[in-house]
């Protein structure tokens, strides 16, 4: 496999008809191959999550990553444009929910598309990540969620966030979920995780959870102090094999 690859700015059409901007990394080449759409952080659309879009296109896989954050800041920095974002509660479910549909519509219409599409998502993009997991209509292949906090547990009186857990959704999961958590993490902490496991057991989904001791929130983040060496090299090859087993690549 080549690591020649192209990445580029697009613009698609997103929830509501409106034109979102997104990053697109693809492999070189036409072989028939798996996308990935990559479901940025709180933090935004910013360099990090691009790296990860570059990474699944030398992984060899179509890789999107759409700017849940466009619409509130268009052309803005990712800071700037996340704090906008913040102010008004973050982004809906819905919203999000349609951007990504569309990301991944974009993804099986590429020439070079087998037809499976997973997505993953780190923090708010973790919870994210199962929230479209949970919407059958997507045909999703496979899903990763990266310490996503509020699947399970109560959102704090007071959040910024204006978001619910997933609870009553999870009953309809609709594709294979890998979890992979920070023992030291509060949100989602051992016992969110441990609620989310026990209630995926009970409805006889296909899920496979790791957790790593001395690993708090964010680490997988490169650029943060939470960055954890051993715990994100790990993840990685956690990532790899499931989606070489799930998408086909």
């Amino acid at each position: 496999m080549s690591d020649s690859l192209t990445a580029e700015t697009i613009r698609i059409t997103g929830h509501g008809g409106d034109e979102i901007e997104a990053y697109l990394a693809r492999p070189q080449g036409q072989e028939r191959r798996g996308g990935v759409v990559v479901i940025h952080h709180m933090p935004g659309y910013d360099r990090g999550t691009k790296e990860i879009v570059r990474r699944f296109a030398e992984l060899g896989y179509d890789a999107i990553c759409p700017n849940l954050f466009y619409r509130e800041a268009p052309g803005a920095a990712p800071d700037d444009a996340a704090a906008a974002a913040r102010a008004n509660g973050g982004a809906p479910d819905g919203r999000v929910t349609g951007d990504i549909s569309a990301a991944v519509d974009h993804l099986r219409a590429l020439p070079s598309a087998n037809g499976k599409v997973g997505v993953i998502g780190h923090c708010s993009g973790g919870r994210q990540s199962v929230l479209v997991a949970c919407r059958p209509e997507l045909e999703l292949d496979a899903a990763v969620d990266c310490y996503g906090a509020f699947v399970t547990g109560t959102v704090p009186e007071g959040f910024p966030m204006r978001i619910s857990n997933l609870v009553d959704q999870l009953p309809r999961l609709s594709a294979p979920l890998l979890g992979l958590f920070g023992a030291e993490d509060k949100y989602p902490g051992p016992e969110q995780v441990a609620e989310l496991e026990k209630i995926l057991t009970a409805n006889g989904k296909d899920f496979a959870f790791h957790s790593y001791e001395g690993a708090g929130h964010g680490f997988f983040s490169t650029d943060r102090p939470a960055y954890n060496v051993a715990a994100a090299n790990d993840g990685w090859e956690r990532i790899t094999a499931f989606y070489a087993d799930h998408l086909g690549a």
